[in-house]
């Protein structure tokens, strides 16, 4: 099975910025979409973006001209650039692949990683 690895997280100022990577195994990446998840304490995972396999993108109303999903196939690598970062975004952030196309909801393909934390305070 695939996995995934998350990493590029931390502890930042209210309207700072991080950028998140998510390395993918195995040679099957370039063909799926992947997307960004997040799971705030107590609260349920939630679609950030996504983007599909030839780069269509897709946000989440409250991250809409703050993050930028990218992807690098070659390196079987999807990133998250987060900008103007706000308390409400403090989460630990996933990575994964929708199993059909685009069905942000799942099922999903890889195998869930560890996630990367990020802390927005102040």
């Amino acid at each position: 099975q695939v996995q995934v690895v998350e990493s590029g997280g931390g502890l930042v100022q209210p309207g700072g910025s991080l950028r998140l990577s998510c390395a993918a195994s195995g040679s099957i990446f370039s063909i799926y979409a992947m997307g960004w998840y997040r799971q705030a304490p107590g609260k349920q995972r939630e679609l950030v973006a996504g983007i599909g396999s030839v780069g269509s993108t897709n946000y989440a109303n409250f991250v809409k001209g703050r993050f930028t999903i990218s992807r690098e196939n070659a390196k079987k690598t999807v990133y998250l650039q987060m900008s103007s970062l706000e308390p409400e975004d403090t989460a630990v952030y996933y990575c994964n692949a929708p199993m059909y196309g685009t069905v942000w909801s799942g099922p999903f393909a890889f195998v869930w990683g560890q996630g990367t934390q990020v802390t927005v305070s102040s």
